[in-house]
C-alpha cells in the first residue's frame, strides 16, 4: 500500500499577528489535529495553485476573518475547485470549518449570509439532530457535545439534499454531511481553550466590549471530543489511500 498521499489544507486566511506569535496558526492547529496522518498546505488566499484531486486523501478547508459574501477572486476559484471535487470524486473526504464551512455550503448551492443574531463566540452548546448522533464523523460529539466558535456569517440555507447534523439556539445548521463523506462544521475543532481566550481578548474593543469578553472567558473549557473530529477525520481518509 502507498501511504504517500496526503491530505490538503486548504488554509483561507491567517489568526492575528499576537495569536500566531505564540499558539501558530489555523493550518498548524489542524495538522496537529490530524496527528500522524502525511498533510500539506496550500494558500488559497495568496493564489497557490489547487492540486489534482488524485493525488490527495482528503482536503481539510480553513477557517478566515474574510467573508464568504466578499466573493473575491481567490473565493471563486476554490468554489469552483470544491464544486468539481465534490462532483468528480464522491469518495474523496471533505471537512470545511468555520469559514470552510460556509464557502463549501456556497460552493454546494447553500446560502451564507451575516446571521440575523449577530456574531457568536466563545466555548458554546450544540444539538445533535438524529443523523448527528450516527454520523461517521459528528457522533465524536455525542457525548460532549461542545465546542469553540467565532463567526458572524452562517449557512442561512444548506446545499440542497445535505444532511443538517448539528444546530444550537444561534445557528441552525453548525454541522451539515453532503453525500458520504463530504462535512462542514461551523465550530473550530482545531481551537484549544487558550486559543480561544485569546481570541475573546483579540476581540476586545473592536467587536465585544471587555465586559462581553469577561463573560464569555467563564465559559470557555476545552472540548475533547469536538478536537477529536479532526483525528477521526484522518482515519476516515485511510480508504483513499491507494
Amino acid at each position: 500500500m502507498n501511504n504517500s498521499k496526503p491530505i490538503l489544507i486548504i488554509k483561507t486566511g491567517n489568526t492575528y499577528p499576537q495569536i500566531s506569535q505564540h499558539y501558530g496558526d489555523f493550518d498548524h492547529w489542524i495538522h496537529t489535529g490530524l496527528g500522524n496522518t502525511p498533510a500539506c498546505v496550500i494558500s488559497a488566499h495568496h493564489g497557490d495553485p489547487l492540486p489534482e484531486p488524485a493525488s490527495l486523501a482528503g482536503v481539510v478547508i480553513t477557517g478566515s476573518h474574510a467573508m464568504v459574501t466578499e466573493q473575491t477572486p481567490w473565493m471563486r476559484a476554490l468554489t469552483h475547485w470544491l464544486y468539481s471535487l465534490v462532483k468528480d470524486s464522491p469518495a474523496m473526504p471533505v471537512l470545511g470549518l468555520c469559514f470552510g464551512h460556509q464557502l463549501l455550503a456556497h460552493a454546494l448551492g447553500g446560502e451564507v449570509a451575516d446571521n440575523p443574531m449577530g456574531m457568536e463566540v466563545g466555548t458554546v452548546p450544540l444539538r445533535l439532530t438524529e443523523a448527528g448522533h450516527h454520523d461517521p464523523l459528528l457522533s465524536a460529539i455525542v457525548g460532549h457535545p461542545w465546542a469553540q466558535v467565532v463567526h458572524r456569517q452562517s449557512v442561512l440555507t444548506p446545499p440542497r439534499g445535505a444532511t443538517v447534523l448539528a444546530s444550537n439556539v444561534h445557528d441552525a445548521c453548525q454541522a451539515f454531511r453532503y453525500g458520504e463523506c463530504v462535512w462542514g462544521v461551523q465550530f473550530h475543532p482545531e481551537f484549544s481553550a487558550d486559543v480561544m481566550r485569546a481570541y475573546l481578548q483579540a476581540l476586545s474593543g473592536d467587536s465585544l466590549t471587555q465586559q462581553q469578553v469577561d463573560t464569555h472567558l467563564q465559559d470557555v473549557r476545552e472540548c475533547q471530543d469536538a478536537s477529536s473530529i479532526l483525528a477521526r477525520f484522518a482515519r476516515l481518509t485511510l480508504p483513499q489511500v491507494a
